[in-house]
């Protein structure tokens, strides 16, 4: 799926490189991981090689590809979300784990509009500080962009 060098991105840790592919005996089987170096967490994870499409790491997405994400993100109104907090941040995290940009940059954009007009809890500013790392970190991969220049410019697309 994945080849050393690849990009990718992890739905709940970020972007990172695949930096090498690795074979470890656990409970008596050899599996095969992706050694991945994380980019904004300064760490690495093993992701299982047979359990990536069920996780939803996915390589970064293309940068033309972006730009018609968060043009169909723009403007949209706040989608209908549950009122109470707890479901609604299932539902939030739920999109967010499928590992779909469009689906991301909808929950970001949904927790910007309600930050501004009621205020978020913090499991819900935390959501929001990680799903900005994700949008901001695989932006500027796609554009070969550093972070901050990255986020201005997504916080502007998609405000």
């Amino acid at each position: 799926m994945f080849r050393v060098g690849d990009r990718i991105l992890h739905p709940l840790h970020g972007v990172g490189t695949v930096e090498k592919v690795v074979k470890q005996e656990i409970l008596g089987q050899i599996q095969e991981y992706y050694s991945v170096a994380l980019t904004l967490k300064r760490m690495k994870v093993m992701i299982p090689i047979d359990k990536c499409e069920e996780i939803g790491v996915r390589k970064i997405t293309k940068s033309a590809q972006i730009e018609e994400v968060f043009s169909t993100v723009k403007g949209k109104t706040m989608t209908d979300m549950p009122s109470n907090w707890n479901r609604r941040y299932k539902y939030n995290l739920d999109k967010i784990k499928t590992g779909d940009l469009k689906e991301a940059a909808e929950v970001f954009r949904s927790l910007r509009q309600k930050e501004n007009k009621k205020g978020l809890s913090m499991g819900e500013k935390k959501m929001l500080d990680n799903v900005r790392q994700l949008i901001v970190g695989e932006y500027a991969y796609a554009k070969n962009l550093e972070m901050d220049e990255a986020l201005t410019l997504v916080e502007k697309a998609l405000h």
